[in-house]
């Protein structure tokens, strides 16, 4: 394919990159959206299994177990297979185990229904698994670093969106066709999704004709990996990147502060709409709604912490400077949700969740550090560390809330335990990861931090 080469397209930069910033948005929004339909559907959903909350807790946890146990063979796909290849195949893939989820309860002996449900359930977890490492080596391919911050600020965002636009949608469908149709709806779009992106996406800009040497330039000379590779069959470099990342402090520190942030993820994402049906009254219908409120102040949160981070980078401030300030700023404001136990109005409640939704979002910067600090041949592996060692978090937050609201009839203990974790995550970025620069081992080809200008860092 030729790259456009007129002489405007020369002087001019293409704005490509936006496209595939796009797609990457998109496939965020159904992952996120996915998991969102157990915070609407969940309930009816065991309750036709003959099963209660406590399965809820432990249905969501087999998502994520499958979702923890995807990521390390998943980064590898992707530097192996390319990240368009991965994600096209995945989002295609995983919507239809979501759509096939809507006739699980079709059965009538209970326990295939339980088996066909939680077996279902179990590959939308598994194959969803690289979906966000992708997200990471997409922005690592596509963006400079004085624009990394904006478009991560933009693709977490998309977590928030999938909740706006999703849980209203989901809530009436659920309200008027029953439950299974959220999971119908959810898995045909994606369907339709994954066959726009295999249209629109590429590995990197270098190999796009619509990509002018203009922005390729730009993208290169501004700290994009232009000339990311795939590793061939024969590569065996997987494993020793694996254990000088896990042996890393500044790879521990982000990887940990993720395993407590993503304790706040799978609140938010799958069990506040429960909350406020549980502890404020609302029926699930009103819950959709109200929900979709302080995601809209998320998806705020998202951008504005990008676009700060940015901003502060522009204006000299070092790369730790400016993706940790808004870390700190936004879990600060996330821990603000331990508030809503003192409260009696579920308005004030929404007004209060809303500001820690906002923070949330502000300070959701993981994965435009990964892609700052990743070595440029493991941006897909270390990607996949990253989400792998926060999910399993994932993997006990539903159980401990699901057992938190059994036990003590409230919400109360559980707002504590996601509090506490938000100031845990601030505390990893403060006190465990040191500067954050490019991580370059000894052995590793070094002729792209020659090209972009970005410092390199050892093992420290």
């Amino acid at each position: 394919m030729k790259r456009a080469n007129s002489e405007t397209s020369q002087n001019k930069p293409s704005h490509y990159r936006y496209v595939i910033l796009l797609m990457v948005f998109f496939s965020i929004a159904l992952n996120h959206g996915d998991r969102a339909t157990f915070s609407i559907a969940g309930t009816d959903m065991v309750k036709s299994a003959g099963l209660d909350i406590i399965a809820l807790g432990y249905l969501i946890s087999t998502f994520t177990w499958a979702y923890v146990l995807g990521q390390y063979p998943g980064g590898w796909l992707l530097d192996r297979f390319g990240s368009k290849k991965v994600l096209v195949t995945g989002v295609f893939t995983w919507s239809a185990f979501v759509f096939l989820v809507g006739f699980s309860s079709s059965f009538e002996n209970v326990w295939v229904t339980r088996i066909l449900m939680f077996g279902f359930i179990f590959m939308m977890g598994l194959i969803e698994a690289p979906t966000l490492p992708a997200n990471s080596r997409f922005l690592a391919a596509w963006f400079p670093a004085k624009e990394r911050g904006k478009a991560s600020g933009f693709t977490t965002a998309a977590q928030y969106f999938a909740l706006v636009v999703f849980l209203p949608t989901m809530g009436w469908f659920s309200y008027h066709y029953g439950w299974e149709s959220v999971f119908w709806f959810m898995g045909g779009l994606g369907i339709i999704v994954s066959l726009v992106m295999n249209k629109a996406l590429a590995d990197t800009p270098k190999v796009h004709p619509l990509v002018n040497s203009a922005e390729l330039e730009y993208i290169q000379s501004g700290g994009g990996l232009t000339n990311m590779k795939v590793t061939q069959k024969n590569d065996k470099s997987a494993k020793g990147y694996t254990r000088k990342l896990l042996t890393n402090r500044l790879a521990l520190g982000v990887y940990m502060g993720q395993f407590f942030f993503t304790v706040l993820s799978y609140f938010f994402l799958t069990w506040f709409p429960v909350y406020l049906v549980h502890d404020r009254g609302m029926t699930i219908l009103k819950a959709g709604f109200v929900a979709s409120l302080p995601a809209l102040c998320g998806c705020a949160g998202a951008l504005l912490g990008g676009v700060l981070s940015d901003y502060m980078l522009k204006s000299g401030f070092s790369l730790s400077a400016a993706r940790k300030t808004p870390i700190v700023i936004g879990m600060l404001l996330a821990v603000s949700m331990v508030i809503c136990n003192y409260v009696d109005s579920a308005w004030i409640v929404v007004a209060i969740m809303s500001l820690a939704f906002f923070g949330k979002g502000f300070g959701a910067m993981g994965w435009c550090v990964v892609s700052d600090f990743s070595p440029k041949e493991a941006v897909g592996l270390s990607g996949g560390l990253f989400n792998m060692i926060g999910n399993i978090s994932g993997i006990f937050t539903p159980i401990i809330i699901a057992y938190i609201i059994k036990d003590t009839g409230s919400f109360n203990g559980a707002l504590i335990f996601v509090g506490i974790c938000a100031f845990l995550n601030l505390c990893c970025y403060l006190f465990v990861a040191g500067k954050i620069q490019r991580l370059h081992f000894p052995g590793e080809q070094t002729e792209n931090a020659a090209i972009t200008g970005e410092p390199d860092a050892s093992r420290s």
